[in-house]
C-alpha cells in the first residue's frame, strides 16, 4: 500500500533533514512560508499572527503525549470540524494513523539529542490515486502565544497541528480548510471509499428493518477498520453551529469512535437474556457539548448495564465532546452518515477481497464532436455521449459493484481564489455482451449516481451478469478537468476506457474489406419452445460474420427472457444474421430453432416476433416456438 510514496512538490524528507542537520539549522519550507499566503487566500488577518516554533510555545515539546487519542483535538479558529471530526477517527486507528505519520518515533524530540532535531516533519496523504509525503517546518501560527487552529489538550502535544500544516499546505492555505468535507479527509488518511448516506431520505428513525440492516453495515466497516462521521445538515447560515435542546450542534461534523451491540442486564440474567441494543458512540470535535437524552454520561440508562460492560465500554462521566447514544436516536436526531470503507485487495486476508480498477481521465474542449470530452449530463443529449466512456464486465450471476468517481483536487491560492469543485457524477449503462467502441444511443440504464460539487462521487449498486458502460460527468457541459475512476467488483472487471467511435481503418481495411453497416440485435425472449415437463434449459446465440454473443441459460422455462444484446460491424449486408435457440443438456445441447434476419436499414418495423425454423437449407420447416427480437441498423457506424 505503502510501497510508493511520491514527494509533494519534489521535497524529499531525508534530504532536507540532513542538509539541516549538516548545516546546524531548523528547517524552513519555502513552499509553505510563515507568512499571511499560508494562511488566508482572501481577506485580511485579524490579530497580528506569529509564527512560533513548539520550541517557543511551551517548555518540552513532543508529537504526542501519553500517546495518541481521539481526545487529543480541539478545533481552533477555522471552521474545519469536518478535518478534525476525521483527525478524531484517525486517532482511534493505530494501523491508520501510523501510516499517516510515518515513522513517527524518529520524527518525535528526543530531549538527550538536541542536536538531532532539525525542524521538519512530514506526512503521508493519499491524493488523487497516489499517496504523497508532504514536508512542513515546525513553524505554526499563534495569537499570543497559543496555537490559533487545531491544538492538543496538552499545551506540549503537536501532533495534531502539525498534521493540520501538512493538509493546509496541500489545500493551499489554512483558511482552504474552512467548511470542507469529512468524506474527503477520510479518503486522504486511509485511501478507500466515502459512501454518503442521507438517514432523512432513507426514513432510518422510522424504518426498523431498513436501520438495521444500516447498523449492520456500519458496524462491519467500523470492525474492519474504516473510519464513520455523522453530522446535522444545517439549511440556513444561522443554524450553522446552532446548539439543539438535545445537546447536539447542527452543520457540525462528528466523529465515530465506537459502533458495538451492548448487552443489557447484571450478571448472570445478562448473559441469559441477552437483550442487546445498537449502539454507537461519537465526539464533538469541540471536545465539549455532548448529548443529553437517553444514554448520555449521566442517564440512568446505564444502570441497565453492568459495571463490566461500562468499563468495557469505556463510558466516562465527563464533559470531554465524547457519548454515547442508540442507533435508532442517532437516525432520529442525525441527517447523515459518511463510511468509509477500506477496500482490501490484498488476497492473503481472510475477509473478502475486492478487485479494483483504477483509471485516470479527464474533461477536455475539443471544437471537433468526435474529439470533444466535456459533453455534460444527460439533460445535454446532443454532447452526452461526447464525454469520456469505460467499459466493464459483471461475470457473476450477480455482483455488487461498487463506482468512485473523484476529481483532482484544486489549491486555493491568492491569485486565483478557492479551488471550487465541479458538479460531477455518472451513469451505468447495461450494453451489448460485445460491445467494444464507444456508444452514440441511449441503453437501458442499469444506475447513476447523484451530481454534486463534492471531490468524489460514490455508488454502490447489485448489477446482473453482463457487460456495463460507464460515463463519468460534469453536470454542465464545456467544463474540464482531471478525474480518477476506481471500480471495485468481486472478480476481475476488465475495466477500460473506449476510445473509438467506430472499427478503426488499417492497411488491411482495402484488402479485408471495412463495415458498411452496423446493426444492433436485442433477442427479448421466446415462446411456446419445446420443453419437457419440467421446462427448456435454453439459451440464445446471435451469429453474424464469424462473430457471436451468447446469453445466459433460462432454466425449466418455456417462455425464456434473454435479454440480450450483440451489435455487429457488417462487412456483408447481404448475409443475414442468424438467431439461435438450444436447450442446454448434460451430454449435448439440443438445437430448438432459429431464425434469419436481414436487417435492413430500410426497415422501419423494429420489432419483430418470428416463428423458429429447423437447420434444412432447402426448404425449413416450421418449429414450436417463437423468439421476440428488436433490430436497429444504420450505414452510419456511429449510431449505436
Amino acid at each position: 500500500m505503502f510501497s510508493c510514496v511520491k514527494p509533494y512538490e519534489d521535497q524529499n524528507y531525508s534530504s532536507l533533514k540532513r542538509a539541516c542537520l549538516r548545516k546546524k539549522v531548523l528547517f524552513e519550507d519555502s513552499h509553505f512560508p510563515a507568512t499571511d499566503d499560508s494562511l488566508y487566500y482572501k481577506g485580511s488577518p485579524g490579530p497580528t499572527v506569529r509564527w512560533k516554533r513548539p520550541k517557543d510555545i511551551c517548555e518540552d515539546p513532543r508529537l504526542f503525549v501519553d500517546g495518541i487519542s481521539s481526545h487529543d483535538l480541539h478545533q481552533g479558529q477555522v471552521g474545519n470540524c469536518w478535518f478534525v471530526a476525521a483527525c478524531s477517527s484517525l486517532a482511534s486507528r493505530e494501523s491508520l494513523w501510523q501510516k499517516v505519520i510515518p515513522d513517527w518515533k524518529e520524527q518525535e524530540w528526543d530531549p538527550e539529542k538536541p542536536d538531532a532535531y532539525a525542524g521538519i516533519f512530514h506526512f503521508h496523504f493519499w491524493r488523487f490515486g497516489e499517496w504523497v509525503d508532504v514536508v512542513i517546518d515546525d513553524r505554526l501560527p499563534t495569537v499570543n502565544n497559543q496555537l490559533i487552529y487545531c491544538h492538543s489538550n496538552s499545551r506540549n502535544e503537536f501532533w495534531c497541528a502539525l498534521v493540520e500544516k501538512a493538509y493546509a499546505k496541500l489545500a493551499g492555505c489554512y483558511q482552504a480548510l474552512d467548511g470542507g468535507n469529512t468524506a474527503d479527509a477520510l479518503v486522504d488518511f486511509t485511501g478507500g471509499v466515502s459512501e454518503p448516506i442521507d438517514l432523512m431520505e432513507g426514513d432510518f428513525a422510522n424504518d426498523e428493518a431498513k436501520r438495521n440492516q444500516l447498523f449492520e453495515r456500519v458496524l462491519k466497516v467500523h470492525s474492519r477498520g474504516g473510519l464513520i462521521s455523522a453530522s446535522i445538515k444545517a439549511v440556513t447560515a444561522a443554524e450553522m453551529e446552532a446548539r439543539l435542546a438535545c445537546g447536539l450542534v447542527k452543520g457540525h461534523a462528528y466523529a465515530v469512535t465506537d459502533v458495538r451491540k451492548v448487552r443489557l442486564g447484571h450478571g448472570l440474567l445478562a448473559f441469559f437474556k441477552s437483550e442487546k441494543l445498537d449502539m454507537i458512540r461519537l465526539r464533538n470535535p469541540w471536545g465539549e457539548r455532548e448529548w443529553n437524552g437517553p444514554w448520555s454520561d449521566t442517564s440512568e440508562e446505564w444502570q441497565k448495564v453492568s459495571k463490566s460492560e461500562r468499563e468495557k465500554m469505556g463510558v466516562t462521566v465527563q464533559d470531554d465532546g465524547e457519548f454515547w447514544m442508540t442507533f435508532e436516536d442517532m437516525c432520529r436526531y442525525f441527517t447523515d452518515i459518511i463510511k468509509c470503507r477500506l477496500l482490501n485487495t490484498s488476497y492473503l486476508s481472510i475477509h473478502k477481497t475486492w478487485e479494483e480498477a483504477r483509471l485516470r481521465g479527464a474533461w477536455t474542449r475539443h471544437e471537433y464532436p468526435r474529439q470533444n470530452r466535456s459533453g455534460g449530463c444527460i439533460n445535454h443529449k446532443d454532447t452526452f455521449f461526447q464525454n469520456p466512456q469505460y467499459i466493464f464486465e459483471v461475470r457473476k450471476p450477480e455482483d455488487e459493484v461498487l463506482v468512485c468517481l473523484q476529481q483532482q483536487p484544486k489549491r486555493s491560492t491568492r491569485q486565483e481564489g478557492k479551488g471550487e469543485n465541479l458538479a460531477i457524477g455518472f451513469d451505468i449503462y447495461k450494453v451489448e455482451e460485445n460491445r467494444q467502441y464507444r456508444m452514440h444511443s441511449l441503453q437501458h440504464k442499469a444506475a447513476s449516481s447523484i451530481y454534486i460539487n463534492s471531490r468524489s462521487v460514490f455508488l454502490r449498486t447489485d448489477q446482473p451478469e453482463g457487460r456495463y458502460v460507464i460515463i463519468p460527468t460534469t453536470f454542465e457541459p464545456g467544463h474540464t478537468g482531471e478525474f480518477l475512476l476506481r471500480v471495485f467488483t468481486d472478480v476481475p472487471s476488465n475495466c477500460r476506457e473506449l476510445r473509438h467511435d467506430e472499427p478503426p481503418r488499417t492497411c488491411w481495411s482495402s484488402l479485408c474489406g471495412y463495415p458498411q453497416q452496423v446493426t444492433q440485435v436485442h433477442v427479448l425472449g421466446a415462446a411456446g419452445l419445446k420443453d419437457s415437463q419440467t421446462g427448456a434449459n435454453s439459451y440464445v446465440i446471435i451469429k453474424c460474420e464469424g462473430d457471436k454473443v451468447r446469453s445466459t441459460v433460462q432454466k425449466g422455462t418455456s417462455t425464456p427472457e434473454y435479454n440480450v444484446k450483440g451489435v455487429f460491424y457488417r462487412k456483408k449486408p447481404s448475409q443475414p444474421i442468424t438467431v439461435q435457440i438450444w436447450n442446454h443438456r448434460v451430454l449435448k445441447d439440443e438445437f430448438l430453432g432459429q431464425v434469419h434476419l436481414k436487417a435492413d436499414p430500410d426497415d422501419l418495423q423494429a420489432l419483430h416476433t418470428l416463428h423458429l425454423r429447423d437447420h434444412s437449407s432447402r426448404q425449413p420447416s416450421d418449429l414450436p416456438g417463437t423468439v421476440a427480437v428488436h433490430v436497429l441498423s444504420s450505414a452510419s457506424l456511429t449510431a449505436v
